[in-house]
């Protein structure tokens, strides 16, 4: 599969889990979705759990707020109906499983290219050379993002405004926490813009070695895969 082929494809299912209005349009597109992710033939464990970790604080928020505490769906509020809590589960069941199933769609795209090199499969794309020069250099902010929260962590533990384990210090001063990481964030950004680049003239290295990565045709197995997601696209349509 060509990366084309896999970003064609995590499109159409995004837009048919957002078009997808039951649990029947859905589940459709999670039985899809679990095929192309056995389709690359790796262990996909660990992508299901990554996706659910996503879901798993929203869907415990919307079931307080939602099925304990208004006890009805939007659709019932708005139609002036007494409604059910069976309903409201509905809801928040619909709405859990479109994430889940849209943060899955993206991991299943990377099971397949977790042998690639972002720099390789980002010159594999169709695409115009400086919005791939942008998409690697935006993507080398995230390890920067991650230092940056680390070294706030911890010069924050080290002054004793946050501690290691929860509590209720860091409850009070989480503000303070993402503030901080923040302007760590900011600091290394500009840092790298204005010094680290330009020394080691990076624009300029980033264009040869994107050339290299000519974009790749797309092949039968990109037509059957996007094959597959325009036929959940449409059963989604379908039972709307």
């Amino acid at each position: 599969m060509t990366p084309n082929g896999a970003v064609a494809f995590v499109c159409l299912v995004i837009a048919a889990a957002l078009v997808a209005r039951d649990l029947v349009g859905l589940a459709v597109l999670l039985a899809i979705t679990l095929i192309f992710a056995l389709g690359s033939r790796r262990r996909i464990w660990s992508a299901l759990a990554w996706s659910a970790g996503i879901v798993l604080p929203l869907g415990v928020f919307m079931a307080i707020v939602w099925i304990g505490i208004v006890g009805r769906a939007p659709a019932e509020i708005a139609a002036n109906l007494e409604g059910s809590r069976a309903a409201a589960a509905a809801y928040v069941a619909v709405i859990c499983l479109r994430l889940f199933i849209i943060a899955f769609a993206i991991q299943a795209a990377f099971l397949h290219f977790a042998g690639w090199t972002p720099l390789r499969f980002v010159g594999g794309l169709t695409a115009p050379a400086m919005a791939k020069k942008l998409l690697v250099l935006t993507l080398s902010l995230i390890d920067s993002i991650l230092q940056a929260v680390d070294r706030a962590r911890t010069a924050l533990i080290a002054a004793g405004i946050v501690t290691r384990k929860a509590s209720w210090r860091n409850l009070r001063h989480g503000w303070i926490l993402v503030q901080t990481v923040w302007l760590t964030v900011v600091t290394i950004a500009i840092g790298r813009t204005r010094d680290k680049w330009p020394i080691e003239d990076t624009l300029a290295r980033l264009d040869g070695a994107l050339a290299t990565g000519a974009a790749r045709r797309p092949g039968a197995a990109d037509f059957g895969w996007l094959a597959l997601a325009v036929t959940g696209a449409a059963v989604a349509w379908g039972l709307r």
